[in-house]
């Protein structure tokens, strides 16, 4: 009996062991974007504040800087980024082919989405729902005064559907007016083709922000559904998930912990405490299970900031947009914006 504990307990060393010793081997879109060079970012066609190209045509937008963020995290340089811009038709074929690495396009997390696509979401970067804009001059203030309404709506999106399930609910009748890209819906609603348009409030306001009078149209208080937003990758691809993931946690981390693009290496170089310890690389820890450099959030932060940091910079007060964090705000500020532990 004893020889057989005694068997039992080496073999057990010697495969923990083994565990230890094998080396560690990246996924394949790990590999694959390590090997161009290059990380490949789908996103939307172009909505202020989210993504869309300045006049220079370089990409802005909190979507557009998360995008940077994984570049950062994997290859070391923010700048090694290519941008697609998709449609909502375009987006998930794009992905489940494998013409993009990762899809940041303004993405409302569902159940189905998660279970039929073969695409996962990595997590939230953004708390949304779904309103309504009209002009000032209809005298419109709830959005169910809307019945007999024309509503211009984006197809192939949740918004498409939201909108069907509330004007049954509400028992009216609205008559929805399908575009396939968020421009052409913008466009069509400007000039009377629609007497109102429905989105995610956050596009509502950077609609609302590009037309020349944005004064005329008003933005009704209704909120009809959830829409938590965030990056989608492969299902089949467990390592990528989670270096999305977790550089996405790194962010929010980073602004939990007061750490900017500023002072990420004063604290680098000088903090102590473990949790700054860990994320910015001192120890390597969290870098070796994912498969990057001990500096991988490190070079994320210090390439666009912590979360707030990208808030503020793309969305907040001193921008055209003027949102306030509200359900964005950390969990300490009474938001819902929370870092899983990185530890």
């Amino acid at each position: 009996m004893f020889r057989i504990k005694h068997a039992i307990a080496a073999a057990s060393l010697a495969t923990a062991a083994f565990a230890v010793a094998a080396p560690a081997r990246a996924g394949a879109t790990l590999d694959a974007v390590r090997s161009r060079g290059m990380l490949t970012c789908g996103v939307n066609t172009g909505v202020a504040g989210f993504s869309q190209p300045d006049s220079q045509g370089i990409w802005r937008g909190l979507d557009a800087d998360l995008c940077r963020a994984f570049a950062a995290a994997v290859l070391g340089d923010a700048t090694k980024v290519r941008f697609v811009p998709l449609s909502g038709q375009q987006r998930f074929p794009a992905l489940q082919a494998g013409e993009i690495d990762v899809l940041v396009r303004q993405t409302t997390a569902t159940m189905s989405r998660d279970t039929t696509l073969g695409l996962r979401t990595v997590g939230i970067n953004f708390y949304d729902g779904q309103g309504f804009m009209v002009r000032k001059d209809a005298g419109i203030s709830r959005a169910a005064e809307l019945d007999g309404a024309t509503v211009c709506v984006q197809q192939g999106s949740t918004t498409e559907g939201n909108l069907a399930d509330w004007y049954r609910a509400m028992n009216i009748q609205v008559t929805p007016v399908l575009f396939e890209r968020i421009d052409q819906v913008a466009t069509a609603f400007s000039s009377g083709r629609c007497d109102a348009l429905t989105t995610d409030a956050s596009q509502i306001a950077a609609v609302r922000a590009s037309f020349p009078n944005p004064g005329d149209f008003v933005v009704l208080p209704d909120r009809i559904s959830k829409e938590p937003l965030g990056p989608m990758v492969r299902r089949d691809d467990q390592e990528w998930f989670d270096v999305i993931r977790w550089t996405l946690n790194a962010l929010i981390e980073a602004e939990e912990l007061g750490i900017t693009a500023a002072n990420a290496e004063a604290r680098r170089a000088g903090d102590t405490a473990p949790a700054v310890r860990r994320l910015l690389g001192t120890d390597p820890m969290l870098g070796q299970g994912l498969k990057l450099s001990a500096s991988w959030a490190y070079d994320a932060i210090r390439a666009v900031g912590n979360y707030g940091e990208l808030f503020e910079r793309n969305l907040g007060q001193g921008t055209p947009l003027g949102m306030e964090r509200g359900p964005n705000a950390l969990w300490t500020a009474g938001g819902l914006m929370y870092a899983w532990p990185l530890r």
